[in-house]
């Protein structure tokens, strides 16, 4: 191991120190090691690292700390010191490099400092300057909270070498991905020094919601990792098992209680106005259907958001004119069966606290999808503005959001509220609440559900989830639904025992049933009008060390959908699996699957094929294979083929990307579905391309650039984006959108070449108070 020559105070070398900006820091999902450590700023043998078990007392420092990435400021030396076990590939063992964590505060702000020795320092990884890059192809040290300690959300806060920011939330312990377009205000920056980089990272206290016990001390759950990118390291305190997959270092029931004293409770307010300014034109169809119309829109707009901290634990957010032209826009997709495809939420307004308003009821569908406000068939509506309160008070979380959208060719102006409201009860990791969401036309138009939902753990990792929720609705009303539709037709119920492990033996049943009449009106349902049941088996064991597998895992999943109008099975599933993950992170998965489909209605695949009414049964198989994700040039390959309804399917994708420095990056999709009906003599052969450019020519500008292709609609769609963002909350947007007809001349009357184009500058500037 090569020890990094001691500089001034006994510290990491850095070469001459020189007056420069900050860097800020990004964060991402990465481990985290902590070894030896060097002398103290009076040249004294610093304490060893405090224990990895019980509460961790986070000391309150005296002094100033320059956030400047190098740790050498005396305040530091007041800081507490973790120490760290790998997380993988070996988990329990020592890290290949040494590290050092410390943590600290001083009544404002949060500290979080890393120093990273590396035996290779030209291995050292920082490929991107990517705000809220999150890929483990970087170099990391990362900070998670818990902030409530409720064992449920984990904010993460990271940097990389090249002192890139990225923040993240990850919700439900780490039961699903991080979400990335969560963002907050706080600073990070990053250092280099002879063998090794170091970081600093610094979050204020009036950025987090938290609460005091009856002492006025603040407790959180707390863990931090180190990411070795070219090793497929990551390495945590507190010690933390992969045993729940993936993400298992994001969870926040396995974090360390960590307690602070003589935190300053203060109330952020932010106030951040806008003005946006553009231009654009669209074409629609003539009333005739002879031509296509051109029409020409000048766009001048402004607008105000407005954060307001109630409290340590509760804010509220106001919105004026509420604007999201610098959303990246969806991806393009082949919808290849009679259900509506899920995208997810992208909006900033809708990120703080969502895990409060969420209440899911089985894979994508839930009873509040925020997109289904100020959004109609993909296309936004104009939201007049609208709020949202959102906190804890004690053991009751609690969340209100009310917007009012306008008027749309396919909706009325609308009101669209939620109420949620959930208690920790049993013990940590287990809850019941209830939710109520409204949807009111002015026009007279109106639904309404209400429900109740219950997690519970009941041994180790095994958790019973129950729901309940009921809908009605201007229609039924008016006696739309009359006579033999009753109150449980607008009915949902639902039962799950699940087991959260990737490790041992893996079960979950689900049990669930939906009314005809059941209709969320802020929700994403795929389907109603069925009963389902769901079981999944498995196992999942690792070879042990000298192996170069890392784990393996094998499953059988059946499910069945039952009709309620004449008790048919709809569609019934059996799929056994099978995966392999080595210890350089190579995965490979198998899938194969016998579908059963009772169709009482055909549907389309594009103007030309269809799947007619009738009962198929078909075998289909699935192979996929992941790069490690810490290599510079990855891929995702994904095959399927076999039947498909009376025809045959033959499926391939392939998605690349390749970050050849840090001021770019590549990535690309690419997916063929080749689907022929022989027997009814009907073919499609649908391509869906996507081309992402990244140039990042510092942490504070960058350009994106998003161009897809649909072969089924013909069309080009381009996506560019450039941004400055020179601090948190400050923005200079410059958006351009097109849409291009790929094909103009299949149908009569001839398409135009564009068929819309957007071009948008955008600003905003956040005025802060309380920090």
């Amino acid at each position: 191991m090569v020890e990094p020559a001691a500089g001034p105070k006994g510290r990491p070398h850095h070469g001459p120190r020189r007056a420069r900006p900050l860097v800020l820091a990004a964060a991402a999902v990465v481990p985290f090691v902590v070894l030896g450590a060097p002398a103290s700023a009076t040249g004294q043998e610093r304490p060893p690292p405090v224990a990895e078990t019980g509460p961790l007392v986070i000391p309150k420092m005296d002094g100033s700390v320059i956030l400047d990435g190098r740790l050498d400021d005396a305040a530091w030396d007041e800081a507490a010191r973790l120490g760290a076990v790998m997380h993988v590939p070996d988990f329990g063992a020592d890290p290949s490099e040494r590290t050092e964590f410390l943590v600290g505060h001083d009544g404002q702000y949060l500290y979080f400092g890393c120093r990273a020795w590396d035996s290779e320092p030209e291995g050292i990884r920082a490929p991107s300057l990517r705000r809220n890059d999150g890929r483990f192809i970087n170099d990391w040290c990362v900070l998670n909270l818990d902030t409530l300690n409720d064992g449920e959300t984990t904010l993460v806060f990271g940097t990389t070498p090249a002192g890139i920011r990225t923040d993240a939330v990850v919700d439900d312990d780490a039961s699903g991905p991080p979400n990335f377009d969560w963002n907050t205000f706080w600073d990070a920056a990053a250092a280099r020094f002879d063998g090794g980089w170091s970081a600093e990272i610094r979050v204020p206290f009036s950025s987090l919601a938290f609460q005091t016990d009856g002492e006025g001390r603040v407790v959180m759950g707390l863990s931090v990792w180190r990411n070795i990118a070219r090793k497929n390291e990551r390495v945590t305190h507190p010690p933390i098992s992969p045993r729940w997959g993936g993400l298992s270092f994001l969870k926040a029931s396995q974090m360390r209680p960590a307690v602070l004293e003589g935190v300053e409770e203060r109330r952020a307010v932010h106030v951040t106005p806008y003005v946006l300014g553009g231009m654009g034109h669209s074409h629609d169809l003539s009333p005739e259907d002879q031509q296509y119309l051109r029409s020409e829109e000048r766009v001048r707009e402004a607008g105000l958001d407005v954060h307001y901290g109630l409290g340590p634990s509760f804010s509220l957010d106001l919105s004026g004119n509420t604007d999201f032209a610098q959303v990246e826009a969806d991806d393009q997709e082949v919808n290849l069966d009679r259900f509506s495809l899920f995208f997810p939420e992208k909006r900033r307004f809708f990120q703080e606290r969502a895990a409060v308003f969420e209440f899911p009821v089985g894979g994508n569908e839930r009873l509040f999808h925020s997109r289904r406000v100020g959004l109609a068939e993909g296309r936004p509506v104009r939201i007049y503005g609208g709020g949202r309160v959102v906190g804890r008070i004690g053991d009751w979380d609690v969340g209100v959001l009310n917007m009012h959208t306008a008027e749309s060719e396919t909706l009325p102006s609308e009101n669209q509220g939620v109420f949620r409201v959930r208690r920790r009860v049993l013990n940590e990791g287990s809850y019941a609440g209830a939710i109520l969401t409204s949807r009111i036309g002015t026009e007279g138009s109106y639904n309404v559900v209400y429900g109740g939902d219950a997690r519970l753990r009941l041994l180790g990792q095994d958790y019973l989830i129950l729901n309940w929720a009921q809908s009605f609705d201007d229609a039924e009303a008016a006696g739309a639904n009359s006579g033999d539709v009753g109150v449980f037709e607008h009915t949902l119920v639902r039962a799950r025992w699940e087991r959260r492990d990737v490790f041992g033996p893996m079960y979950d049943v689900d049990l669930s049933r939906v009314g005809d009449a059941f209709e969320p009106g802020l929700g994403f349902l795929q389907r109603s009008g069925y009963a389902r049941g769901n079981l999944r088996l498995g196992y999942g064991w690792a070879p042990g060390e000298g192996s170069s597998v890392f784990r393996y895992g094998v499953g059988l999943t059946t499910s069945g959908f039952r009709r309620s109008q004449d008790g048919a099975l709809e569609t019934g599933v059996l799929e056994p699996s099978a995966i392999v993950e080595t210890r350089g992170g190579h995965q490979v998965m198998a899938i194969a699957r016998y579908r059963h489909e009772d169709l009482v209605g055909g549907f389309a695949l594009s103007d030309e094929v269809e799947v007619p009414r009738g009962r198929y049964g078909f075998y289909e198989g699935v192979l996929q294979y992941v790069s490690p994700p810490g290599d510079l040039v990855r891929t995702t390959v994904r095959l399927e083929g076999g039947g498909f309804f009376d025809g045959r399917r033959t499926s391939v994708q392939l998605s690349p990307s390749w970050t050849p420095s840090r001021h770019l990056g590549l990535s690309a999709s690419y997916r063929l579905d080749r689907i022929e009906f022989a027997d009814r003599q009907q073919r499609l052969m649908a391509h869906v391309g996507r081309l992402r450019a990244e140039v990042m020519l510092s942490t504070e500008i960058s350009a994106v650039a998003f161009v897809q292709y649909n072969s089924t609609l013909d069309l080009a769609v381009a996506n560019v984006r450039f941004r400055y963002n020179p601090r948190e909350g400050d923005d200079l947007y410059v958006v351009w959108n097109e849409g291009v007809n790929a094909n103009r001349f299949d149908s009569d009357p001839v398409r135009p070449r564009s068929d819309e184009r957007t071009l948008l500058v955008k600003y905003s500037r956040t005025f802060s108070l309380g920090l």
